[in-house]
């Protein structure tokens, strides 16, 4: 990238930043034909066509994301330093994208809503669908932060833990197991539904029979958490899932909870973000308030289910 113009540089970022050079032309307060004639110079200049089309919108190619990775943080570093950014919830307009699923949003989606009606009433947030492909999300910039279980080890991504989510098997309160101890066997024998995030028909729950060299059957899956939910009350399946997610659905008395015969691991619950934001102090702020909003809700986290 010898005597490169910086600017293209500039002009990069925003287009990898936004996947559209329509949007990075906005972002930028440039003409879309400025920015596309910046694309030609830096095809030109770097010997790559850096952006194919993909649908209505753009992918960049492999070198533009190897090269991506090493020019953000250097370019947020160099701007934090020339322009520090000043961030005031109650006047900004920005927007974030989460990477979360359904079941994490219920959590916290209803609280973060009224935070922002009442602090910061010009922000907007945008749940992405998660597949617990968190280190894709924010290598991508296609997320702003991840909160789910993050399994990633990228060195440019940090994490912090927020809680640990619990398993139960919940029912309906008519269940033919309801007032029965739900033993292993009893178990087994069960009709299960199961939340497959990648469409997938085995879980922790079947990795974990089979150490024992025993099977359920999992009689029907669902993509939602919310759609669970509503499937176990007017049916016979049972459901294995976090008490997070289910807590605050108790209170009607049409649901049942049970230990989960087995010993499952919890699933630890994160917030991630990539290098490239460190310096965001409207990151900071948002990654802030869902502290805030975890903290409220201990109660869901720390709780002991009765045998039986």
């Amino acid at each position: 990238m010898a005597k490169t113009d910086l600017n293209l540089v500039v002009i990069f970022d925003a287009i990898m930043k936004e996947k559209s050079i329509t949007s990075a032309a906005d972002s930028l307060a440039m003409t879309q034909p400025s920015v596309s004639n910046a694309v030609s110079r830096m095809r030109h200049a770097w010997k790559d066509p850096l952006f194919v089309k993909e649908g209505r919108g753009i992918r960049p190619t492999p070198y533009a994301t190897k090269l991506w990775k090493r020019v953000a943080e250097p370019l947020a570093q160099i701007n934090h330093a020339i322009a520090p950014e000043y961030f005031d919830p109650l006047t900004s307009k920005a927007s974030f994208r989460i990477g979360i699923t359904d079941g994490s949003a219920s959590i916290v989606w209803p609280e973060l809503r009224h935070i922002i009606e009442q602090e910061a009433p010009n922000i907007n947030i945008y749940a992405v669908p998660y597949k617990v492909d968190g280190e894709l999300l924010l290598n991508n910039a296609d997320v702003d932060l991840v909160f789910d279980y993050y399994d990633g080890n990228s060195d440019e991504i940090f994490y912090k833990s927020m809680y640990e989510n619990q398993f139960v098997t919940v029912m309906r309160a008519d269940h033919e197991l309801a007032n029965e101890e739900l033993t292993l066997e009893r178990y087994i024998k069960s009709e299960h539904l199961l939340v497959s995030l990648s469409g997938d028909v085995c879980g922790i729950v079947d990795d974990k029979l089979a150490e024992l060299n025993a099977k359920r059957r999992t009689a029907m899956t669902v993509n939602s958490f919310a759609s669970a939910i509503n499937l176990i009350k007017q049916t016979r399946l049972i459901i294995t899932m976090p008490y997070p997610i289910i807590a605050e659905h108790l209170a009607a008395g049409d649901l049942v909870l049970k230990p989960v015969p087995l010993e499952l691991p919890s699933i630890k619950i994160s917030l991630a973000w990539h290098s490239r934001n460190n310096h965001s102090q409207a990151l900071k702020w948002l990654i802030k308030v869902l502290d805030r909003i975890i903290d409220s809700k201990r109660h869901l986290f720390d709780f002991n289910l009765p045998h039986g």
